[in-house]
């Protein structure tokens, strides 16, 4: 599980512009069994090895409320007259993510740390969104009062067919209730994810995830080093893995 910071400053920090930070904000996105969780760990251990103050975190989730929050999300349901609502659900994770945001995130951020978050905003469009069909315009502006428009310096959406990430999913033990989804709904999610991938060129990279994890952790390292190097001028990074 990716670590929760306890070092980070809890004071608010709303009144300064939130994409105005000394840090780098990198999101990890993709449907279940991209891989790209296996590659935020990665990377944050190769910036770690470099020097970098590396926040890993995730979304669902990321502080001890969101985390409780995160655990009612994705329980499997055990009633189906009870069975979480579409609005129930972005309602769940908007509510997490206003407290990871104002806990951790910002303060990392200001603070000067590399912060890479396994699932932020974009999860939600496609999941919520394409997904389960709610409104997007209605979450986005959700999402913005909730992230007091806080939006990644950089974002890699995890790319591989469908069947084939399930298949990974379906080795797992600890399956949730949105990996037993239907093959439609994966679909849509997927699909959302290239949409906005190509509504938002310039932050969202798309990655093979079909690779080998090796040859996509080498891609990780040579597409972060530029805004790395733009953001902690003079710091070197090791080329030694």
């Amino acid at each position: 599980m990716p670590s929760v910071a306890t070092r980070v400053n809890t004071e608010r920090t709303s009144k300064k512009s939130p994409n105005r930070h000394r840090g780098v904000f990198i999101t990890f996105e993709g449907i279940e069994g991209s891989g790209k969780s296996t590659q935020c760990r990665g990377l944050a251990e190769y910036l770690k090895d470099s020097g970098f103050w590396v926040v890993e975190t995730r979304e669902p989730g990321g502080t001890p409320v969101a985390e409780h929050i995160r655990d009612i999300f994705l329980q499997t349901q055990t009633n189906p007259i009870d069975s979480l609502t579409p609005e129930t659900e972005a309602s769940l994770v908007f509510a997490a993510r206003s407290q990871h945001v104002a806990s951790l995130l910002l303060p990392a951020l200001h603070q000067g740390a590399v912060v890479l978050c396994d699932r932020f905003s974009d999860s939600t469009l496609a999941y919520q969104g394409y997904g389960r069909g709610l409104n997007i315009s209605n979450l986005q502006r959700f999402n913005r009062f909730v992230t007091q428009g806080l939006t990644p310096d950089m974002t890699f959406v995890f790319d591989l067919p469908v069947h084939q990430g399930l298949a990974r999913r379906r080795h797992d033990l600890n399956q949730n209730r949105i990996d037993k989804e239907v093959l439609a709904f994966h679909s849509r999610v997927r699909k959302g994810f290239l949409q906005l991938a190509q509504e938002h060129p310039r932050r969202m990279t798309i990655i093979n995830a079909r690779r080998s994890e090796e040859a996509i952790a080498k891609q990780m390292r040579v597409l972060v080093e530029p805004i790395l190097q733009r953001r902690f001028r003079g710091k070197q990074i090791s080329r030694s893995q």
